[in-house]
């Protein structure tokens, strides 16, 4: 049977099969990102993370006990290996630098909103799409920039990190927060592969059972 028979009608394969994807940061968002991106079936994948896994990221993060001490890029990649043996696949265990080349698409799943700002000014002009998870607790924002008035937008939200919310995801952080946000963040790249219109700023807020969308 193929494997992509009951997703075809939403997730165009032909556009798959030449589009390379980057994840900027594997933890708790962004593994679970780059686990559905392998699922959905991208062919080339670029993780971007320096961090090494911990006891706490096997509640928050999915990562497994065997994990524990080795690079984050390292341990997703063995996973997604799992998922798909032909994937090409290519860990870089290192904070992102402007230097390193991105694919098409990317998702950026880092805490710092200064690293945020960096990273978006290196690369807004060499990705198509680009998608950013944020997560407080059980309050998550998703903000896609895929065209001229998302990218507008999306500069609009980059801040001083003084003005950002006390606390970073690793602080206050669940594997089903992150589960939905990483989910959300995947359905707005597969409206952008249907040449859908994106929402460039979704809010949702599991606790309230709020969902904003501007």
């Amino acid at each position: 049977m193929n494997r992509f028979q009951r997703q075809q009608d939403l997730v165009p394969r032909e556009r798959l099969d030449t589009l390379a994807a980057t994840v900027i940061g594997v933890g708790a968002i962004g593994r679970q990102v780059a686990i559905q991106l392998a699922a959905v079936g991208v062919k080339h994948l670029k993780l971007v993370d320096f961090d090494t896994v911990e006891p706490t990221n096997i509640t928050t993060q999915g990562y497994f006990e065997e994990d524990v001490g080795h690079a984050k890029v390292d341990a997703t990649s063995a996973l997604l290996r799992r998922i798909d043996p032909l994937l090409d696949i290519e860990p870089i265990q290192d904070r992102f630098r402007a230097r390193h080349p991105v694919g098409n698409a990317v998702f950026c799943c880092v805490d710092s909103i200064t690293a945020r700002t960096a990273i978006w000014r290196s690369v807004q002009h060499r990705a198509e799409f680009w998608c950013d998870g944020r997560m407080l607790g059980e309050v998550m924002r998703v903000l896609t920039a895929a065209d001229a008035v998302s990218r507008t937008h999306y500069a609009t939200t980059l801040f001083a990190q003084q003005e950002a919310q006390t606390g970073a995801c690793t602080n206050r952080s669940t594997i089903y927060c992150a589960a939905v946000a990483a989910g959300l963040m995947l359905h707005q790249f597969t409206r952008w592969l249907r040449q859908l219109p994106v929402d460039p700023d979704l809010s949702l807020n599991l606790l309230g059972s709020e969902l904003t969308i501007v």
